[in-house]
């Protein structure tokens, strides 16, 4: 079963973290679980949920343990298969100036911008799962970057996994914690959580201060996934 209980080892072990620390974290109220049974278990789906608002909080070691666990390489040079983000970008997903001025216009063209890729079998299904995301908790995140994405992964709407980048040169109140506008939005529609978590991982360390200054200064598509390859590819070679 996908949404199974996990136990505490389980849990561990799905997110490369020490039991120990697990427990004390849970002990601590720290972690989206409950005793049954005396016992700490965790659902996957809320484990899965609790991941995608906390991950940008992880500091860069277990970031890379979360990344590792989720399905990062083992070791070597940077491969193809490595490119967890930049691998489900194509030129046609991604959009320098976003013709949008609102948070729901923004989701709208991004679904838009999902379309023009050929992949994209439910864009009413892939906009409404969004727009129920952001109703629970706003996907944006520091240094003026949102990352949209349906609550669960959809299997069905897409007829792969794509990732979408979009700049928006005037920025829009997204519902920031941080108080910023939301200039550079990255849309994520996975099949699987896990892959989704992958994927989730790679962004966060990609898109820092830096890279988020030169995605927005890029002038074409071309620039925009350089930059990204570029860093991806450094930040998977950390990882080694």
């Amino acid at each position: 079963m996908p949404y199974r209980n996990m136990s505490l080892e389980d849990f561990a072990k799905y997110v490369g973290m020490d039991a120990r620390e697990v427990k004390r974290l849970a002990d601590r109220g720290k972690l989206p679980c409950r005793k049954i049974g005396g016992e700490w278990r965790f659902n996957r789906a809320r484990v899965t949920e609790w991941l995608q608002q906390e991950m940008h909080t992880l500091d860069e070691a277990r970031l890379i343990a979360l990344d590792k666990a989720m399905g990062g390489a083992d070791g070597g040079a940077a491969s193809q298969a490595d490119m967890a983000v930049t691998s489900l970008i194509g030129l046609e997903g991604i959009d320098v100036a976003l013709p949008a001025k609102t948070k729901n216009s923004v989701l709208r063209e991004l679904v838009n911008l999902a379309e023009r890729t050929g992949l994209l079998y439910d864009a009413d299904g892939l906009l409404q799962a969004l727009q129920e995301r952001e109703a629970l908790c706003s996907t944006a995140l520091p240094n003026g970057v949102a990352i949209p994405h349906p609550r669960q992964p959809m299997p069905y709407v897409s007829a792969e996994p794509l990732v979408c980048v979009a700049h928006v040169p005037q920025g829009i109140g997204f519902g920031s914690a941080y108080g910023d506008l939301s200039h550079l939005f990255v849309l994520i529609c996975c099949h699987e959580d896990r892959h989704h978590l992958h994927v989730l991982a790679h962004l966060v360390r990609i898109l820092d201060a830096e890279t988020v200054c030169a995605l927005q200064e890029a002038g074409t598509p071309e620039e925009i996934l350089q930059i990204l390859i570029a860093k991806e590819t450094q930040v998977v070679v950390q990882s080694k």
